[in-house]
């Protein structure tokens, strides 16, 4: 059941596509992209609407992997339950998605993996300043969050000597692409959370991935063009 109309994976796909070739890239303090209007409205508002409560823990300790078990990935049996993280899934699985992230990124597709996990974090969340592992071909946020405080909810970044220099906006359906490299430092200041941070971490995956479990289409390669 979905709470708004939900378009179809290609009208998806193409919305994503549209928002990837608008993208604006930024060089310092390493390459990375911003996207506007990432995602069909609706598409965000029935994300936001999962009844989906929030993981409640004590101290996170800067990291997500506090639990693994208990994170919620677009796995094949959470897209049985729910339409809008099927959908929101095949749009992203497809070929012409999947390369044309690779064609922006610098990287081949061809053979990745997609990861999809829908995150919400309250108050107390935050995030040391980190790297992401070689494995993740790339890595995007789409940023779900509302309220009156949500642009101040993005993504912080660093220099290579783990300087905060700024951070990304949060407001709603933006989004932030980078690949990892040696200085690709982000996280996520600790800061006041009135209400929840919601959030999409989208990324392809090297065929090595070993948690198989995190995966949309475990047996599901990206295929070529």
């Amino acid at each position: 059941m979905s709470i708004f109309d939900l378009p179809d994976a290609n009208a998806i796909a193409r919305h994503f596509r549209r928002a990837l070739l608008d993208a604006t890239r930024h060089e310092s303090p390493y390459r990375r992209w911003s996207l506007i209007d990432a995602l069909p409205e609706a598409v965000g508002m029935n994300l936001i609407s999962l009844p989906i409560v929030p993981l409640q823990i004590d101290d996170c300790h800067g990291v997500r992997d506090t639990d693994n078990s208990r994170r919620t990935f677009f796995t094949p049996a959470l897209q049985a339950d729910f339409p809008v993280c099927t959908l929101l899934a095949q749009a992203l699985q497809r070929p012409e998605v999947a390369h044309l992230m690779g064609k922006t990124c610098g990287f081949d597709a061809t053979g990745s993996f997609l990861r999809m996990e829908y995150m919400q974090d309250i108050d107390g969340a935050w995030l040391e300043p980190h790297r992401d592992v070689p494995e993740k071909l790339c890595s995007m946020v789409i940023y779900l969050c509302t309220g009156p405080h949500a642009r101040d909810w993005g993504t912080d970044i660093y220099d290579e000597e783990r300087r905060w220099i700024g951070r990304s906006s949060g407001d709603f359906n933006t989004g932030t692409i980078f690949v990892a490299g040696p200085n690709t430092w982000h996280g996520f200041e600790k800061r006041k959370i009135a209400g929840i941070r919601r959030l999409m971490e989208i990324n392809y995956v090297h065929p090595s991935w070993r948690d198989r479990n995190q995966l949309s289409f475990p047996d599901q390669p990206i295929p070529a063009l």
